[in-house]
């Protein structure tokens, strides 16, 4: 399998699970600039979109969205418990928290990104991304994980995009449960690899 990446974009995430359930893949950078991979090839000749994460499976199908990318991955080694088992209730928990994190605030972080976003804008966002952070806080001051008793990709992808807040002037210091779920989070042989391996820190 082969992985699209970004160093440090959404794609983190599904980098962080692979490496979790101890696959092996293989890694491509994209510049989101201009669409080129490190391989050389035009990214929007392989995915359409030109967005990442894109995988590229073993029988040449591509896959492509972050939490249906995660949960193909995490099934690929179910004995690692990032993804619960298929038709449990914990495995509607698991798409319950990605569908969350994917519509209030991985999507509310983009105003943040874009220079030209009106003040009114990047506002409403902020104030949106710090409600929902909120109601994080109040769930990871009570249970170590977002689901369940155990790291998920719930967890994975949750780390990767409030990676995001020093890089776009967002204040976490009200939700400490939230920054000590990120040490914990960072602090994970597999994470420390993933990181190390998008130069995002020094490789272990």
């Amino acid at each position: 399998m082969k992985l699209y990446f970004s160093p440090g974009a959404c794609s983190l995430a599904s980098h962080i699970v692979a490496r979790e359930a101890g696959l092996d893949i293989e890694l491509d950078q994209v510049n989101l600039g201009n669409k080129e991979t490190a391989s050389g090839k035009d990214f929007r000749t392989i995915n359409a979109k030109g967005c990442v994460p894109a995988l590229e499976l073993d029988n040449g199908e591509l896959l492509t969205e972050g939490p249906a990318i995660m949960q193909y991955l995490a099934d690929r080694n179910p004995a690692s418990g990032l993804a619960p088992a298929h038709d449990s209730i914990a495995r509607y928990r698991l798409q319950e928290m990605l569908g969350f994190i994917s519509t209030e605030l991985h999507k509310r972080y983009s105003p943040l990104f874009n220079p030209n976003s009106l003040d009114s804008v990047r506002a409403e966002s902020i104030a949106a991304l710090q409600r929902q952070y909120g109601l994080l806080d109040k769930r990871l001051a009570e249970h170590e994980w977002l689901v369940g008793d155990h790291f998920t990709a719930a967890d994975a992808y949750l780390f990767t995009v409030t990676n995001w807040a020093a890089h776009v002037g967002l204040d976490l210091s009200a939700f400490p449960a939230v920054l000590t779920f990120q040490k914990r989070v960072a602090a994970r042989p597999a994470v420390q690899a993933a990181l190390g391996a998008e130069g995002l820190i020094p490789k272990q």
